[in-house]
């Protein structure tokens, strides 16, 4: 890092230092399973302390990034990142599953409220889930519905959904017929830290989803946040030929 960029960097050095390294292992320059430099040859490249390298390797370990192996060294993690393709997102392998956290009738947020086209003060039926791989957390959604649409159907009731939201909504004559997604990122609110169990100074993907069906009418919207230092988000699309 020459000394203009680390001027315009005003973090902690041990961030900036654990920065630098994460993008060498998310750009394959570190391979999973690859050994990373000793500590004396860190303080040499990064004119830093000893104590701050060991702080930066502690922020990639809590991160899942790096292990340590007694004896041996300090070793990239041998597990990729999961790979999300945004326009389909099913979460890649075995292991998943969904907890249902809770089922409330609610005035949704300003953002959730346009994307379904309700009236201010407008009420939307609201699942809220957490996705656990082999028992860790790694996403915590809301889904919301419009009240008048679902009433009294399982989608508004406790427990999971025979089909899933799809066939429910097929059978009020709602199908889903295509979506979009907003997708950003921010710092994670005190309850994602908890829920996430994410590691300090991690910050959360947001996914807004917003599900149309026939006539273009909003039917669904969810609200996605991960752990940004689990996920690598793909997009792919066909290019028109000439």
């Amino acid at each position: 890092m020459n000394g203009t960029s680390r001027s315009a960097d005003h973090r902690p050095r041990h961030e900036q230092i654990a920065a630098e390294l994460r993008e060498q292992i998310l750009s394959g320059d570190l391979a999973p399973g690859a050994q990373i430099p000793s500590t004396a040859q860190l303080v040499s490249r990064f004119d830093a302390a000893n104590a701050t390298i060991q702080r930066a390797l502690r922020a990639l370990k809590d991160e899942g990034f790096l292990d340590s192996r007694v004896g041996k060294g300090v070793y990239v993690r041998a597990a990729h990142p999961f790979v999300v393709d945004v326009a389909a997102y099913v979460p890649p392998g075995d292991g998943f599953r969904y907890d249902l956290l809770d089922i409330a009738t609610v005035v949704p947020p300003a953002d959730v409220v346009v994307a379904l086209g309700l009236a201010d003060g407008g009420e939307a039926v609201r699942r809220r889930r957490l996705m656990l791989h082999h028992g860790n957390p790694v996403e915590v959604s809301a889904s919301y519905y419009p009240a008048d649409l679902v009433a009294g159907t399982p989608l508004a009731s406790p427990g999971k959904v025979p089909g899933g939201a799809p066939a429910v909504l097929a059978s009020l004559g709602s199908p889903e017929r295509s979506f979009t997604d907003r997708v950003s990122a921010r710092q994670p609110t005190t309850e994602e830290v908890a829920l996430l169990a994410l590691p300090d100074g991690v910050p959360v993907l947001r996914q807004l989803r917003t599900v149309l069906s026939d006539n273009d009418r909003p039917v669904e919207v969810s609200v996605l946040v991960k752990g940004a230092h689990l996920y690598e988000l793909q997009y792919q699309q066909v290019i028109p030929q000439s």
